[in-house]
């Protein structure tokens, strides 16, 4: 599909908890679409449900969208972010761009506005149904196996009987007046193709609630109107509802925008994913130590793919716009592979540079309590070679690191003040303790004898072991035994970390450094004796 110029999208949350990956998905589209066309991307907060609505989730909302760096030029930003005109609801929020409020309880009077004209034209009409008659009709029609509709049983109300009922105080709604005979109601869907719905099959749907408070129908098609928006992009759980607002747009004489409706995210059963199957909020992901780039990629092959015989699967921000196309997100639901984000966001991890990585790792690592309490006991050591210990140490730990809080965790060794050792540990295979002796006080010695300048090296002091393993040939060894580097290098890398399995003896050793290499080889000889 060709560049289309005037292109305004927008992401519309409601502020009912979290972001939902799915939510990132739908506004991620949105961006990818404006960027691509050199757009527009808007965020709107659409809060008119009130019993649903979560104190502080608009701001988290706005928070998490910044820390993926996904810009919209229009919307409610927080405070120290922008200036801008400054929210009645949300003291932390202010507002840019010529379209707002881009918060819909404060467009309140807009949608009454709107609304009094539909019944003004005879669009709509009032409708004072209690709940109990409501029930009685969804029973009765279950009975007859009819749709559950309205009976369009305010609808021949005289105006004086509803004005009177207004007066009175009388609770009521407002509902949308359909029109049997319209005909189907059809639409271009830029996923889904040509999507037909018999008008019959509509209800007259609520505009405004009892309290005032428009539904979700109504303020949707108003705000995308006033806003601009010509093209809606969202999940495809509102396609059933995309005839209700095409009807809307037509009673208010309004031009379509264009609708693409994007596949459902599925656990690994099929089943649409929610939260009682797993974490789904973005959050979540992000305080697990995932990659703000890696959950985006990931995120964005959700559905979509840059197209048949491509195999690009790691993709920068820049290459996602660049590449993404409405016409090649898929129709089916898109699996949430939780593995295939593991594996992208290890990938990731390998490519940070040391700085970025350091930057990233070290909260992390911060709130691990091993590493608080190796850190209060480091209270006399030069900030520089902390920072270079743990700098070499995720170095050793990258290209193994899937995700950042990951970090430390199998090499709690390296944080120990004192290691234990399991004598039977430190022998190789079969040798026996003189064998080990004799081997740790060779690498002792070899460790001892390097300067200052092969310890800054991981390859020097990988070369100097491997040598001296090359060389070594252990006392005390049974006639016709055969030796190995083994007989040198293993019991080195567990006199260093005390465990079974770990990194190699030249990533420990220069993790550790000189001071704490030698300590531990000489404390390893100690248990020997």
């Amino acid at each position: 599909m060709p560049a289309v110029s005037n292109i305004r999208v927008r992401f519309a949350p409601s502020p009912t908890g979290y972001l939902h990956v799915g939510g990132l998905r739908t506004a991620l589209y949105n961006y990818l679409f404006a960027k691509k066309n050199n757009g527009v991307f808007i965020l709107r907060i659409e809060d008119t449900d009130q019993k649903r609505f979560v104190p502080g989730s608009a701001e988290s909302l706005i928070r998490t969208l910044d820390a993926l760096g996904m810009q919209y030029e229009e919307g409610p930003r927080l405070k120290n972010q922008a200036n801008g005109r400054a929210s009645r609801k949300y003291p932390e929020i202010t507002e840019v761009g010529d379209y707002g409020p881009y918060i819909q309880s404060e467009r309140l009077n807009l949608y009454k506005k709107y609304a009094d004209e539909l019944v003004g034209s005879g669009k709509a009409y009032h409708c004072f149904c209690t709940a109990e008659r409501l029930t009685e009709l969804r029973a009765e029609q279950a009975k007859h196996k009819q749709a559950p509709k309205y009976d369009k049983h305010c609808l021949s109300l005289a105006p004086d009987e509803v004005t009177k009922r207004l007066a009175a105080g009388e609770p009521s709604v407002l509902r949308l007046n359909i029109v049997s005979d319209r005909g189907d109601v059809m639409f271009d869907d830029m996923v889904r193709g040509q999507v037909t719905i018999n008008v019959r099959d509509i209800d007259d749907q609520v505009l405004m609630k009892s309290d005032g408070f428009p539904t979700y129908h109504l303020a949707n098609v108003i705000d995308d109107h006033l806003m601009g928006i010509s093209h809606i992009i969202r999940a495809e759980e509102w396609l059933p509802s995309t005839p209700k607002h095409i009807l809307l747009y037509e009673a208010f004489g309004w031009d379509l925008p264009c609708f693409a409706h994007i596949p459902l995210l599925l656990n690994a059963d099929k089943s649409k994913l929610s939260k009682r199957q797993g974490d789904v909020a973005v959050e979540d992901y992000l305080k697990k130590g995932y990659l703000t780039e890696a959950l985006i990629n990931f995120v964005a092959l959700l559905g979509w793919h840059p197209g048949q015989g491509k195999t690009q699967e790691i993709f920068t921000l820049e290459e996602l716009i660049s590449a993404f196309d409405l016409a090649q997100v898929h129709k089916a639901g898109a699996v949430f592979d939780l593995k295939k984000l593991d594996w992208m966001n290890a990938e990731y991890i390998k490519r940070l540079s040391s700085e970025e990585l350091y930057k990233r790792a070290l909260p992390f690592l911060e709130a691990k309590e091993f590493f608080k309490e190796w850190n209060s006991q480091q209270l006399t050591v030069n900030e520089e070679i902390k920072t270079g210990f743990i700098k070499r140490l995720l170095l050793i730990e990258q290209d193994r690191l899937v995700k950042l809080s990951d970090v430390g965790e199998n090499n709690l060794f390296f944080f120990a003040e004192d290691s234990i050792y399991d004598k039977a540990l430190l022998n190789w295979k079969q040798n026996t303790a003189d064998m080990t002796r004799d081997a740790l006080t060779k690498a002792e010695a070899t460790l001892a004898s390097l300067d200052d300048a092969d310890w800054e090296k991981r390859e020097a002091l990988e070369a100097v072991l491997m040598e001296a393993a090359g060389e070594y040939r252990p006392a005390h060894s049974p006639a016709g035994s055969v030796s190995g580097r083994g007989d040198f290098l293993w019991p080195l890398r567990v006199a260093l970390t005390g465990a079974e399995r770990s990194p190699s003896p030249f990533d420990v050793a220069w993790v550790l450094g000189k001071d704490e290499s030698l300590k531990r080889i000489h404390n390893a000889l100690l248990s020997l004796s």
